[in-house]
């Protein structure tokens, strides 16, 4: 398949790009297409909504296994599930696109631009906004706030949907053989999927 030529504009011409990280299937296309305009984004590893941790360890190790493919370096952060379930508490009815998954948007998004602000990075964005099973608008508020304390660190806001990156990860997918899981991540996602098969 073509590879997709996309264009668009770094926000302020930032060299510095740390790279939130669902996955290595949602981040393929993207990864790929930056790299195709000059930018070697460090890749930054953080979910710790991901349950059990065994699926955890499998998405991470398939993002880790694509990075390397690259040269590209990844950060894995740590993994605290306990402190995800806290963050939630109370959300764990909430429906997909509800207010569990901004909160959960916003947990991840703040340990982002907190490690960038404490390593020199100048731009963060998630490859979260590929996913048409996520809300943008969720994704993209939980950005600005993670950056609003950090003058230094600015937040990305770009529809990684379109411009063929979506077809592009499909065929990226099958050319490495990743593994493609079938809920968001979190429990409750999952138990969701499970309730309506």
């Amino acid at each position: 398949m073509k590879k997709p030529k996309w264009e668009f504009q770094v926000p302020g011409g930032a060299e510095k790009v740390l790279l939130h990280t669902c996955c290595a299937p949602c981040s393929s296309a993207i990864i790929e297409c930056l790299l195709q305009h000059g930018v070697r984004p460090v890749i930054y590893y953080c979910n710790p909504n991901i349950y059990p941790e065994e699926e955890y360890l499998i998405r991470k190790n398939e993002c880790t296994r694509y990075a390397q493919s690259l040269g590209l370096d990844i950060v894995d952060a740590d993994y605290d599930h306990a402190a995800w379930l806290q963050a939630v508490r109370g959300l764990e009815d909430e429906p997909e696109r509800g207010g569990r998954c901004l909160q959960c948007f916003r947990m991840r998004l703040q340990a982002t631009a907190r490690y960038a602000h404490e390593h020199g990075f100048s731009l963060i964005t998630t490859t979260l906004a590929s996913s048409r099973w996520k809300s943008l608008e969720q994704i993209n508020e939980a950005g600005r706030q993670a950056v609003s304390p950090y003058p230094d660190v600015v937040w990305w806001e770009q529809n990684w949907r379109k411009g063929g990156l979506s077809e592009r990860r499909v065929a990226i997918i099958k050319e490495y053989g990743f593994y493609n899981q079938q809920y968001c991540g979190c429990e409750f996602s999952c138990r969701k999927l499970e309730s309506s098969e």
